[in-house]
């Protein structure tokens, strides 16, 4: 039996482009609304968390909506000649979608746990806030920056169901390894599926395990700072 690995190159490549993304745009979306003081704030939160709480064919069905062939951004594509739906691009689109809300809550609990008598200091010494964000705020949150990020990832990676919607199941081009187990069971190929769950799990628990080193690192750390203080 010729075992195909394009699954985990792709579920790899998915996954870390997707968490490049989601951590520029957690960040961003973070910062802003830790400054947005509008009527719609909470109903912006909900929009940004909503992924998070759906079933992920729910995500992908909107975004079928949105890319497909009568969806706003899918007809502007057509006018190029080009189209996401059923391609790598759409497993990426999938997994930022689905990822975002882990990096994003994460991140703006992270800011929001500074302390603001620091950022008071700033400002009254006359930082720019845009120095305030790069030199203070975020090397302060830079753990719970680190952790979304490696939830993201992990999420990417694991995407089911929205991948399946925009994106299909097509071997060598859009076929992640959480396709591959489904796919390979429902065809009876067990032996395949089990070492591609073997392998999903096994990659599953090295972050696991990396998030909890990072974590007592940052908590030694954060002690060892207070104690010395």
């Amino acid at each position: 039996m010729v075992f195909d690995l394009s699954p985990l190159w792709i579920s790899a490549k998915t996954a870390f482009v997707a968490t490049f993304f989601t951590f520029v745009l957690g960040i961003a979306a973070a910062k802003w609304m830790m400054g947005y003081q509008g009527r719609i704030k909470g109903f912006i939160d909900g929009v940004f968390t909503l992924p998070l709480v759906l079933p992920p064919t729910v995500v992908g069905f909107f975004l079928l909506l949105v890319f497909g062939k009568n969806g706003v951004i899918g007809k502007l594509l057509l006018r190029f000649g080009t189209t996401i739906i059923f391609s790598w691009p759409a497993t990426v689109i999938a997994a930022v979608v689905v990822a975002f809300p882990l990096m994003y809550k994460t991140t703006r609990g992270a800011l929001e746990q500074i302390d603001k008598n620091l950022i008071y200091a700033a400002r009254t010494l006359g930082v720019s806030e845009w120095e305030i964000f790069w030199r203070i705020m975020l090397p302060l949150a830079w753990p719970g920056i680190a952790a979304g990020s490696i939830l993201a990832f992990a999420r990417a990676l694991g995407e089911f169901g929205a991948t399946l919607m925009i994106a299909g199941n097509i071997p060598g081009r859009t076929q992640t390894i959480p396709l591959a187990i489904f796919f390979a069971a429902q065809g009876g190929d067990m032996e395949q599926a089990l070492i591609w769950v073997l392998l999903i799990v096994t990659i599953s628990l090295a972050i696991v395990f990396f998030m909890n080193f990072w974590s007592e690192k940052q908590y030694k750390f954060i002690n060892g700072f207070r104690g010395k203080a």
